[in-house]
Protein backbone atom coordinates (compact mmCIF):
# COMPACT_ATOMS: atom_id res chain seq x y z
CA UNK A 1 0.00 0.00 0.00
CA UNK A 2 2.49 2.22 1.09
CA UNK A 3 4.23 1.46 -2.63
CA UNK A 4 0.69 2.50 -4.40
CA UNK A 5 0.34 6.34 -2.14
CA UNK A 6 4.03 7.11 -2.92
CA UNK A 7 3.18 6.74 -6.93
CA UNK A 8 -0.15 8.10 -6.82
CA UNK A 9 1.93 11.52 -4.86
CA UNK A 10 5.00 11.33 -6.99
CA UNK A 11 2.92 11.12 -10.66
CA UNK A 12 0.38 13.93 -9.91
CA UNK A 13 -0.90 13.16 -13.47
CA UNK A 14 -1.81 9.62 -12.17
CA UNK A 15 -4.52 11.14 -8.93
CA UNK A 16 -5.94 13.94 -11.56
CA UNK A 17 -6.75 11.43 -14.49
CA UNK A 18 -8.64 9.38 -11.76
CA UNK A 19 -9.90 12.09 -10.71
CA UNK A 20 -11.21 13.14 -13.95
CA UNK A 21 -12.69 10.22 -15.29
CA UNK A 22 -14.57 9.76 -11.69
CA UNK A 23 -15.87 13.66 -12.32
CA UNK A 24 -17.08 12.48 -16.15
CA UNK A 25 -18.45 9.42 -15.67
CA UNK A 26 -20.12 10.24 -12.30
CA UNK A 27 -22.07 13.38 -14.10
CA UNK A 28 -23.07 10.89 -17.05
CA UNK A 29 -24.11 8.05 -14.29
CA UNK A 30 -26.18 10.66 -12.17
CA UNK A 31 -27.76 12.47 -15.79
CA UNK A 32 -28.90 8.64 -16.35
CA UNK A 33 -30.23 7.20 -13.05
CA UNK A 34 -34.04 6.92 -13.49
CA UNK A 35 -36.17 9.08 -10.54
CA UNK A 36 -38.83 7.07 -8.54
CA UNK A 37 -40.63 7.96 -5.62
CA UNK A 38 -39.63 4.49 -3.50
CA UNK A 39 -36.64 2.00 -4.96
CA UNK A 40 -37.92 -0.16 -7.99
CA UNK A 41 -38.81 -3.26 -6.60
CA UNK A 42 -39.78 -6.46 -8.70
CA UNK A 43 -43.07 -7.59 -8.57
CA UNK A 44 -43.46 -10.77 -6.15
CA UNK A 45 -47.26 -11.03 -6.39
CA UNK A 46 -49.14 -13.60 -8.50
CA UNK A 47 -53.00 -12.97 -8.30
CA UNK A 48 -55.39 -15.68 -8.97
CA UNK A 49 -59.44 -14.84 -9.35
CA UNK A 50 -62.39 -16.88 -9.79
CA UNK A 51 -65.63 -15.30 -10.27
CA UNK A 52 -68.85 -17.97 -9.96
CA UNK A 53 -72.06 -15.83 -10.55
CA UNK A 54 -74.63 -16.95 -7.84
CA UNK A 55 -72.38 -18.24 -5.33
CA UNK A 56 -71.85 -17.76 -1.67
CA UNK A 57 -69.02 -17.02 0.10
CA UNK A 58 -68.89 -20.45 1.58
CA UNK A 59 -69.65 -22.42 -1.52
CA UNK A 60 -66.55 -20.13 -3.12
CA UNK A 61 -64.51 -21.45 -0.52
CA UNK A 62 -65.40 -25.03 -0.70
CA UNK A 63 -65.74 -25.29 -4.17
CA UNK A 64 -62.59 -23.05 -5.78
CA UNK A 65 -60.82 -21.47 -3.08
CA UNK A 66 -59.61 -24.58 -0.86
CA UNK A 67 -58.83 -26.91 -4.16
CA UNK A 68 -56.67 -24.26 -5.64
CA UNK A 69 -54.85 -23.00 -2.14
CA UNK A 70 -54.39 -27.70 -1.62
CA UNK A 71 -52.76 -27.76 -5.69
CA UNK A 72 -50.19 -24.65 -5.07
CA UNK A 73 -48.81 -25.53 -2.12
CA UNK A 74 -46.26 -27.42 -3.31
CA UNK A 75 -44.91 -25.11 -6.12
CA UNK A 76 -41.40 -24.21 -5.74
CA UNK A 77 -40.86 -20.76 -4.83
CA UNK A 78 -44.60 -19.75 -3.11
CA UNK A 79 -43.60 -17.72 0.21
CA UNK A 80 -47.32 -17.06 1.77
CA UNK A 81 -50.96 -17.47 0.27
CA UNK A 82 -53.81 -15.64 1.09
CA UNK A 83 -57.16 -15.75 0.06
CA UNK A 84 -60.41 -13.90 -0.21
CA UNK A 85 -63.99 -15.26 -0.68
CA UNK A 86 -66.83 -12.85 -1.16
CA UNK A 87 -70.05 -13.07 -2.96
CA UNK A 88 -69.72 -14.68 -6.84
CA UNK A 89 -66.31 -14.16 -6.74
CA UNK A 90 -63.40 -15.24 -4.44
CA UNK A 91 -59.22 -14.29 -4.80
CA UNK A 92 -56.02 -15.87 -3.91
CA UNK A 93 -52.71 -13.44 -3.32
CA UNK A 94 -49.57 -15.38 -4.03
CA UNK A 95 -46.29 -13.72 -2.74
CA UNK A 96 -43.21 -15.26 -3.51
CA UNK A 97 -39.80 -15.54 -1.95
CA UNK A 98 -37.17 -12.89 -2.13
CA UNK A 99 -35.20 -14.31 -4.84
CA UNK A 100 -37.26 -16.82 -6.60
CA UNK A 101 -37.87 -16.04 -10.69
CA UNK A 102 -41.61 -14.78 -10.36
CA UNK A 103 -42.27 -15.83 -13.73
CA UNK A 104 -41.25 -19.21 -13.43
CA UNK A 105 -43.31 -19.24 -10.25
CA UNK A 106 -46.29 -17.88 -12.42
CA UNK A 107 -46.18 -20.95 -14.77
CA UNK A 108 -46.15 -23.40 -12.55
CA UNK A 109 -49.19 -21.82 -10.70
CA UNK A 110 -50.97 -21.85 -14.09
CA UNK A 111 -49.78 -25.44 -14.50
CA UNK A 112 -51.09 -26.35 -10.85
CA UNK A 113 -54.56 -24.80 -11.24
CA UNK A 114 -55.35 -26.20 -14.91
CA UNK A 115 -54.45 -29.79 -13.54
CA UNK A 116 -57.53 -29.21 -11.70
CA UNK A 117 -60.98 -30.72 -13.11
CA UNK A 118 -63.24 -30.84 -10.43
CA UNK A 119 -64.31 -27.06 -10.36
CA UNK A 120 -68.30 -26.30 -10.00
CA UNK A 121 -70.71 -25.96 -13.24
CA UNK A 122 -70.87 -22.44 -14.48
CA UNK A 123 -67.38 -21.29 -12.85
CA UNK A 124 -66.14 -18.71 -15.46
CA UNK A 125 -62.89 -19.12 -16.64
CA UNK A 126 -59.84 -18.20 -13.71
CA UNK A 127 -57.86 -15.18 -14.25
CA UNK A 128 -54.21 -16.18 -13.38
CA UNK A 129 -51.72 -13.41 -13.45
CA UNK A 130 -48.60 -11.43 -12.18
CA UNK A 131 -49.48 -7.84 -10.44
CA UNK A 132 -47.24 -5.28 -11.94
CA UNK A 133 -45.49 -2.86 -9.83
CA UNK A 134 -47.31 0.34 -10.66
CA UNK A 135 -47.24 3.66 -8.29
CA UNK A 136 -48.90 6.71 -8.02
CA UNK A 137 -47.13 9.57 -9.96
CA UNK A 138 -49.92 12.50 -10.00
CA UNK A 139 -52.96 13.00 -9.41
CA UNK A 140 -55.77 15.89 -10.98
CA UNK A 141 -59.47 16.95 -10.66
CA UNK A 142 -61.30 18.02 -13.40
CA UNK A 143 -64.04 20.18 -11.87
CA UNK A 144 -66.87 23.45 -13.05
CA UNK A 145 -70.18 23.95 -13.15
CA UNK A 146 -70.81 21.38 -15.78
CA UNK A 147 -73.16 18.12 -16.27
CA UNK A 148 -71.36 14.88 -15.16
CA UNK A 149 -71.49 13.96 -19.17
CA UNK A 150 -69.50 16.73 -20.54
CA UNK A 151 -67.30 16.33 -17.65
CA UNK A 152 -67.04 12.52 -18.15
CA UNK A 153 -66.73 13.38 -22.13
CA UNK A 154 -63.26 15.93 -21.25
CA UNK A 155 -61.70 13.40 -18.88
CA UNK A 156 -61.99 10.86 -21.81
CA UNK A 157 -60.20 13.32 -23.98
CA UNK A 158 -57.43 13.99 -21.41
CA UNK A 159 -56.88 10.37 -21.46
CA UNK A 160 -56.25 9.87 -24.72
CA UNK A 161 -54.24 12.98 -24.99
CA UNK A 162 -52.20 11.42 -22.09
CA UNK A 163 -51.96 8.17 -23.25
CA UNK A 164 -49.94 9.51 -26.63
CA UNK A 165 -47.09 10.66 -24.57
CA UNK A 166 -44.92 7.66 -24.57
CA UNK A 167 -43.59 7.86 -20.91
CA UNK A 168 -47.13 7.73 -19.59
CA UNK A 169 -49.10 3.98 -19.72
CA UNK A 170 -51.03 4.02 -16.80
CA UNK A 171 -54.10 6.34 -16.34
CA UNK A 172 -56.80 5.66 -13.69
CA UNK A 173 -60.79 8.00 -14.22
CA UNK A 174 -63.00 8.41 -11.47
CA UNK A 175 -65.60 10.45 -9.72
CA UNK A 176 -68.57 9.30 -12.44
CA UNK A 177 -70.63 5.62 -12.18
CA UNK A 178 -71.10 3.70 -15.50
CA UNK A 179 -73.48 4.74 -18.23
CA UNK A 180 -76.57 2.57 -18.83
CA UNK A 181 -79.16 2.59 -21.21
CA UNK A 182 -82.64 1.94 -19.84
CA UNK A 183 -85.70 0.51 -21.78
CA UNK A 184 -88.69 0.94 -19.93
CA UNK A 185 -91.45 -0.99 -21.85
CA UNK A 186 -95.22 0.04 -22.51
CA UNK A 187 -97.19 -3.10 -21.62
CA UNK A 188 -100.37 -1.76 -23.19
CA UNK A 189 -98.01 -1.26 -26.69
CA UNK A 190 -96.96 -4.59 -26.26
CA UNK A 191 -100.54 -6.31 -25.72
CA UNK A 192 -101.56 -4.30 -29.00
CA UNK A 193 -98.99 -5.65 -31.14
CA UNK A 194 -98.99 -9.10 -29.60
CA UNK A 195 -95.18 -8.40 -29.09
CA UNK A 196 -93.48 -10.36 -25.88
CA UNK A 197 -91.05 -9.60 -23.75
CA UNK A 198 -88.85 -12.63 -24.74
CA UNK A 199 -89.20 -10.94 -28.42
CA UNK A 200 -87.87 -7.50 -27.51
CA UNK A 201 -84.41 -9.21 -25.55
CA UNK A 202 -84.02 -11.16 -28.33
CA UNK A 203 -84.55 -8.66 -30.97
CA UNK A 204 -81.86 -6.26 -29.49
CA UNK A 205 -79.18 -8.76 -28.85
CA UNK A 206 -79.43 -9.90 -32.37
CA UNK A 207 -79.42 -6.33 -33.87
CA UNK A 208 -76.84 -5.23 -31.30
CA UNK A 209 -73.88 -7.15 -32.44
CA UNK A 210 -70.46 -6.50 -34.07
CA UNK A 211 -69.02 -9.86 -36.01
CA UNK A 212 -66.90 -10.54 -38.54
CA UNK A 213 -68.86 -12.90 -41.62
CA UNK A 214 -66.05 -13.84 -43.77
CA UNK A 215 -63.90 -12.95 -46.50
CA UNK A 216 -64.51 -13.24 -50.03
CA UNK A 217 -61.35 -13.53 -52.39
CA UNK A 218 -61.57 -11.32 -55.47
CA UNK A 219 -58.66 -11.51 -58.23
CA UNK A 220 -56.26 -9.62 -57.37
CA UNK A 221 -57.76 -8.84 -53.44
CA UNK A 222 -59.39 -10.59 -50.63
CA UNK A 223 -62.08 -8.55 -48.62
CA UNK A 224 -62.89 -8.61 -44.97
CA UNK A 225 -66.60 -8.42 -44.11
CA UNK A 226 -67.64 -7.17 -40.81
CA UNK A 227 -70.92 -6.42 -39.20
CA UNK A 228 -70.74 -3.15 -37.50
CA UNK A 229 -74.00 -2.63 -35.89
CA UNK A 230 -73.05 -1.92 -32.20
CA UNK A 231 -75.41 0.58 -30.07
CA UNK A 232 -73.88 2.90 -27.66
CA UNK A 233 -76.14 5.49 -27.27
CA UNK A 234 -79.93 5.05 -26.39
CA UNK A 235 -80.90 7.40 -29.42
CA UNK A 236 -79.46 4.79 -31.13
CA UNK A 237 -80.99 1.88 -30.24
CA UNK A 238 -84.78 3.08 -30.21
CA UNK A 239 -84.69 2.39 -33.67
CA UNK A 240 -84.46 -1.32 -33.38
CA UNK A 241 -86.95 -3.21 -35.71
CA UNK A 242 -88.58 -5.28 -33.45
CA UNK A 243 -91.19 -6.78 -35.78
CA UNK A 244 -92.49 -6.36 -39.19
CA UNK A 245 -95.88 -6.77 -40.37
CA UNK A 246 -96.75 -9.05 -43.86
CA UNK A 247 -98.15 -5.54 -45.09
CA UNK A 248 -94.98 -3.87 -44.70
CA UNK A 249 -95.78 -2.08 -41.45
CA UNK A 250 -92.41 -1.87 -39.54
CA UNK A 251 -92.38 -1.90 -35.51
CA UNK A 252 -89.46 0.35 -34.25
CA UNK A 253 -88.52 0.11 -30.02
CA UNK A 254 -89.09 3.67 -29.91
CA UNK A 255 -93.09 2.80 -30.32
CA UNK A 256 -93.15 0.20 -28.09
CA UNK A 257 -91.04 1.62 -24.72
CA UNK A 258 -89.17 4.33 -23.33
CA UNK A 259 -85.50 4.42 -24.07
CA UNK A 260 -82.84 6.55 -22.12
CA UNK A 261 -79.40 6.86 -21.23
CA UNK A 262 -78.72 7.70 -17.93
CA UNK A 263 -76.14 6.68 -15.06
CA UNK A 264 -75.98 3.20 -12.80
CA UNK A 265 -77.12 3.52 -9.07
CA UNK A 266 -73.93 3.19 -7.67
CA UNK A 267 -72.69 6.01 -5.21
CA UNK A 268 -69.86 7.65 -7.20
CA UNK A 269 -69.62 11.07 -7.48
CA UNK A 270 -66.82 13.38 -6.61
CA UNK A 271 -66.36 16.98 -5.72
CA UNK A 272 -64.03 19.62 -5.86
CA UNK A 273 -64.40 22.82 -3.96
CA UNK A 274 -68.15 21.99 -4.60
CA UNK A 275 -68.33 21.52 -7.51
CA UNK A 276 -68.64 18.16 -9.45
CA UNK A 277 -65.58 17.12 -10.79
CA UNK A 278 -64.00 13.63 -12.41
CA UNK A 279 -59.95 12.65 -10.66
CA UNK A 280 -57.65 11.39 -13.23
CA UNK A 281 -54.87 9.16 -11.23
CA UNK A 282 -51.83 9.21 -13.56
CA UNK A 283 -49.38 6.23 -12.38
CA UNK A 284 -45.86 4.61 -13.41
CA UNK A 285 -44.20 1.78 -14.03
CA UNK A 286 -40.75 0.64 -12.86
CA UNK A 287 -39.55 1.21 -16.66
CA UNK A 288 -41.10 5.26 -16.00
CA UNK A 289 -39.58 8.00 -14.96
CA UNK A 290 -41.30 9.72 -12.28
CA UNK A 291 -39.99 13.25 -12.86
CA UNK A 292 -40.47 13.05 -16.25
CA UNK A 293 -44.26 12.00 -16.26
CA UNK A 294 -45.20 14.73 -13.73
CA UNK A 295 -43.36 17.69 -15.66
CA UNK A 296 -45.32 16.35 -18.38
CA UNK A 297 -48.83 16.27 -16.81
CA UNK A 298 -47.71 19.49 -15.22
CA UNK A 299 -47.35 21.24 -18.63
CA UNK A 300 -50.70 19.34 -20.40
CA UNK A 301 -52.77 20.90 -17.45
CA UNK A 302 -51.72 24.78 -18.10
CA UNK A 303 -52.28 24.13 -21.22
CA UNK A 304 -55.54 22.52 -20.45
CA UNK A 305 -57.13 25.32 -18.30
CA UNK A 306 -56.04 28.31 -20.85
CA UNK A 307 -58.24 26.14 -23.59
CA UNK A 308 -61.45 25.24 -21.20
CA UNK A 309 -63.44 27.98 -19.69
CA UNK A 310 -66.22 25.68 -18.05
CA UNK A 311 -64.07 23.27 -16.26
CA UNK A 312 -60.53 23.69 -14.52
CA UNK A 313 -57.55 21.27 -13.49
CA UNK A 314 -56.21 21.20 -10.49
CA UNK A 315 -53.59 18.99 -8.89
CA UNK A 316 -54.43 16.80 -6.11
CA UNK A 317 -51.51 14.41 -5.71
CA UNK A 318 -47.79 15.01 -6.67
CA UNK A 319 -45.54 12.64 -5.09
CA UNK A 320 -42.59 14.43 -7.27
CA UNK A 321 -42.91 17.23 -4.60
CA UNK A 322 -41.40 15.02 -2.09
CA UNK A 323 -38.52 13.75 -3.69
CA UNK A 324 -37.85 17.15 -5.26
CA UNK A 325 -37.49 18.59 -1.81
CA UNK A 326 -35.58 16.09 -1.18
CA UNK A 327 -32.88 16.76 -3.87
CA UNK A 328 -33.06 20.72 -2.59
CA UNK A 329 -32.02 19.46 1.11
CA UNK A 330 -29.34 17.62 -0.52
CA UNK A 331 -28.08 19.95 -2.78
CA UNK A 332 -28.30 22.86 0.48
CA UNK A 333 -26.67 20.02 2.93
CA UNK A 334 -23.66 19.57 0.32
CA UNK A 335 -23.21 23.21 -0.44
CA UNK A 336 -23.46 24.08 3.64
CA UNK A 337 -20.91 21.51 4.24
CA UNK A 338 -18.78 22.24 1.13
CA UNK A 339 -18.60 25.96 2.89
CA UNK A 340 -17.92 24.95 6.56
CA UNK A 341 -14.92 22.96 5.24
CA UNK A 342 -13.49 25.04 3.24
CA UNK A 343 -13.96 28.06 6.39
CA UNK A 344 -13.00 26.51 9.04
CA UNK A 345 -9.90 24.40 7.57
CA UNK A 346 -9.00 27.90 6.16
CA UNK A 347 -8.81 28.96 9.66
CA UNK A 348 -6.72 26.36 11.27
CA UNK A 349 -4.87 25.32 8.56
CA UNK A 350 -4.80 26.51 4.72
CA UNK A 351 -7.38 27.45 2.00
CA UNK A 352 -5.31 25.78 -0.29
CA UNK A 353 -5.61 22.43 1.51
CA UNK A 354 -9.34 23.48 2.60
CA UNK A 355 -10.15 23.38 -0.79
CA UNK A 356 -8.68 19.92 -1.98
CA UNK A 357 -10.31 18.27 1.31
CA UNK A 358 -14.05 19.89 0.17
CA UNK A 359 -13.22 18.90 -3.36
CA UNK A 360 -13.98 14.98 -1.56
CA UNK A 361 -18.06 15.38 -1.49
CA UNK A 362 -18.42 16.17 -5.25
CA UNK A 363 -15.46 13.04 -5.89
CA UNK A 364 -17.19 10.60 -3.64
CA UNK A 365 -20.69 11.02 -5.23
CA UNK A 366 -19.75 11.25 -8.45
CA UNK A 367 -17.90 7.67 -7.62
CA UNK A 368 -21.21 6.64 -6.39
CA UNK A 369 -23.57 7.23 -9.43
CA UNK A 370 -20.75 5.41 -11.33
CA UNK A 371 -22.04 2.01 -9.68
CA UNK A 372 -25.06 3.30 -8.83
CA UNK A 373 -25.70 3.01 -13.02
CA UNK A 374 -24.96 -1.06 -12.85
CA UNK A 375 -26.79 -1.81 -9.64
CA UNK A 376 -30.38 -0.28 -10.66
CA UNK A 377 -30.51 2.64 -8.12
CA UNK A 378 -33.28 5.22 -8.65
CA UNK A 379 -33.44 8.94 -7.32
CA UNK A 380 -35.85 8.34 -4.73
CA UNK A 381 -36.80 9.41 -1.04
CA UNK A 382 -34.50 6.32 0.47
CA UNK A 383 -31.49 6.71 -1.84
CA UNK A 384 -31.68 10.61 -1.09
CA UNK A 385 -31.98 10.13 2.37
CA UNK A 386 -28.93 8.04 1.89
CA UNK A 387 -26.60 10.70 0.55
CA UNK A 388 -28.03 13.28 2.76
CA UNK A 389 -26.83 10.65 5.75
CA UNK A 390 -23.65 9.96 4.31
CA UNK A 391 -22.43 13.79 3.62
CA UNK A 392 -21.69 14.52 7.25
CA UNK A 393 -19.07 11.34 7.12
CA UNK A 394 -17.37 12.30 3.75
CA UNK A 395 -14.75 15.03 4.94
CA UNK A 396 -13.41 13.19 8.13
CA UNK A 397 -11.11 10.94 6.55
CA UNK A 398 -9.61 14.26 4.38
CA UNK A 399 -10.07 16.69 7.32
CA UNK A 400 -7.41 13.86 9.68
CA UNK A 401 -4.90 12.70 6.19
CA UNK A 402 -4.38 16.41 5.35
CA UNK A 403 -4.03 17.88 8.82
CA UNK A 404 -1.54 14.83 9.64
CA UNK A 405 0.59 15.63 6.44
CA UNK A 406 0.62 19.75 7.46
CA UNK A 407 1.77 18.30 10.66
CA UNK A 408 4.78 16.15 9.55
CA UNK A 409 5.83 19.21 7.21
CA UNK A 410 5.68 21.76 10.08
CA UNK A 411 7.97 18.99 12.12
CA UNK A 412 10.74 19.62 9.26
CA UNK A 413 10.16 17.05 6.49
CA UNK A 414 9.91 17.47 2.75
CA UNK A 415 6.61 17.59 0.90
CA UNK A 416 6.40 14.09 -0.61
CA UNK A 417 8.24 12.45 2.41
CA UNK A 418 5.21 14.54 4.86
CA UNK A 419 2.66 13.48 2.01
CA UNK A 420 3.54 9.33 2.62
CA UNK A 421 4.78 9.62 6.06
CA UNK A 422 1.13 11.36 7.29
CA UNK A 423 -1.22 9.29 5.04
CA UNK A 424 0.67 6.06 6.43
CA UNK A 425 0.61 6.78 9.60
CA UNK A 426 -2.99 7.41 9.41
CA UNK A 427 -4.13 4.95 7.26
CA UNK A 428 -4.96 2.32 9.60
CA UNK A 429 -7.18 4.02 11.62
CA UNK A 430 -8.88 5.72 8.98
CA UNK A 431 -9.42 2.51 6.67
CA UNK A 432 -10.72 0.91 10.20
CA UNK A 433 -13.35 4.18 10.91
CA UNK A 434 -14.75 3.29 6.96
CA UNK A 435 -14.60 -0.03 7.56
CA UNK A 436 -16.72 -0.27 10.55
CA UNK A 437 -19.82 1.98 9.14
CA UNK A 438 -19.47 0.07 5.61
CA UNK A 439 -20.38 -3.03 8.04
CA UNK A 440 -22.72 -1.48 9.97
CA UNK A 441 -24.91 -0.18 6.48
CA UNK A 442 -23.94 -3.97 5.96
CA UNK A 443 -26.79 -5.19 7.98
CA UNK A 444 -29.52 -3.77 5.75
CA UNK A 445 -29.06 -6.17 2.77
CA UNK A 446 -29.85 -9.24 5.02
CA UNK A 447 -33.47 -7.80 6.34
CA UNK A 448 -36.30 -9.57 4.95
CA UNK A 449 -39.79 -7.98 3.56
CA UNK A 450 -40.15 -5.02 1.95
CA UNK A 451 -38.47 -2.87 4.54
CA UNK A 452 -35.00 -4.66 3.40
CA UNK A 453 -36.35 -4.48 -0.18
CA UNK A 454 -36.24 -0.26 0.60
CA UNK A 455 -33.67 -0.24 3.19
CA UNK A 456 -30.63 -1.82 1.37
CA UNK A 457 -30.61 1.20 -1.32
CA UNK A 458 -29.93 3.59 1.12
CA UNK A 459 -27.40 1.31 2.87
CA UNK A 460 -25.67 0.75 -0.58
CA UNK A 461 -25.61 4.66 -1.16
CA UNK A 462 -23.48 5.08 1.91
CA UNK A 463 -21.46 1.87 1.32
CA UNK A 464 -20.94 3.16 -2.61
CA UNK A 465 -20.69 7.23 -1.42
CA UNK A 466 -17.43 5.82 1.55
CA UNK A 467 -15.79 3.83 -0.82
CA UNK A 468 -14.71 6.55 -3.39
CA UNK A 469 -14.45 8.99 -0.30
CA UNK A 470 -11.74 6.32 0.92
CA UNK A 471 -10.02 6.30 -2.59
CA UNK A 472 -9.90 10.16 -2.92
CA UNK A 473 -8.72 10.60 0.40
CA UNK A 474 -5.88 8.24 0.40
CA UNK A 475 -4.84 8.15 -3.50
CA UNK A 476 -5.70 11.59 -4.90
CA UNK A 477 -6.03 14.24 -1.57
CA UNK A 478 -2.43 13.29 -0.68
CA UNK A 479 -0.95 13.87 -4.23
CA UNK A 480 -3.00 17.14 -4.47
CA UNK A 481 -1.58 18.72 -0.94
CA UNK A 482 2.24 17.42 -1.79
CA UNK A 483 2.17 19.34 -4.73
CA UNK A 484 -0.06 22.04 -3.24
CA UNK A 485 1.48 25.93 -2.55
CA UNK A 486 0.29 25.31 0.81
CA UNK A 487 3.16 22.67 1.22
CA UNK A 488 5.89 25.28 -0.03
CA UNK A 489 7.95 27.27 2.47
CA UNK A 490 9.25 29.66 -0.02
CA UNK A 491 5.37 30.69 -0.81
CA UNK A 492 4.81 34.08 1.18
CA UNK A 493 1.21 33.96 2.42
CA UNK A 494 -1.30 36.57 0.66
CA UNK A 495 -3.43 38.55 2.33
CA UNK A 496 -6.39 35.74 3.05
CA UNK A 497 -3.10 33.31 5.05
CA UNK A 498 -2.55 36.68 6.70
CA UNK A 499 -5.87 37.98 8.14
CA UNK A 500 -6.65 34.42 8.78
CA UNK A 501 -3.83 33.66 10.85
CA UNK A 502 -3.63 37.16 12.93
CA UNK A 503 -7.25 36.08 13.92
CA UNK A 504 -6.32 32.90 15.21
CA UNK A 505 -3.40 34.12 16.95
CA UNK A 506 -5.62 36.76 18.49
CA UNK A 507 -8.01 34.08 20.11
CA UNK A 508 -5.39 32.25 21.41
CA UNK A 509 -3.72 34.66 22.90
CA UNK A 510 -6.78 36.82 24.33
CA UNK A 511 -9.41 34.55 24.50
CA UNK A 512 -8.14 30.82 25.08
CA UNK A 513 -4.80 31.31 27.09
CA UNK A 514 -6.25 33.60 29.92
Amino acid sequence: MRKLVKYFIKYEVSGNVLLGLILIFGIVGMMGLQSTFFPKVPSRIILIQAVYPGASPEEIEESIILKIEDKIKGVTGIDRITSISTENSGKITIETTRYADIDNVLIDVKNAVDQIISFPVGLENLDVFKIEAINNAISFAISGNADLKTLKEIARKTERDLMSYEGISKLTLSGFPNEEIIINLKEERMLAHNITFNEVIQAVKSTNIEVTGGTVKGKNEEYKIRIKNRYYTGEEIKNTIIKAEADGQVLQLKDIAFVEDTWAETPNRNFYNGKPSVNIEVSYTNEQDLLEVTDYVKEYLIDFNSKYDIVQADITRDSSITVTQRIDLLAKNGIIGFAIVLVLLALFLHFRLAFWVALSIPISFAGMFILATFFGVTINVISLFGMIIVIGMLVDDGVVISENIYRHFENGKGRMQAAVDGTMEVLPAIFSAILTTMVAFLAFFYIDGRMGDFFKEMAFIVIATLFFSLIEGVFILPAHIAHSKALDKSTKPNKFMRVTSGFMIWMKETLYRP
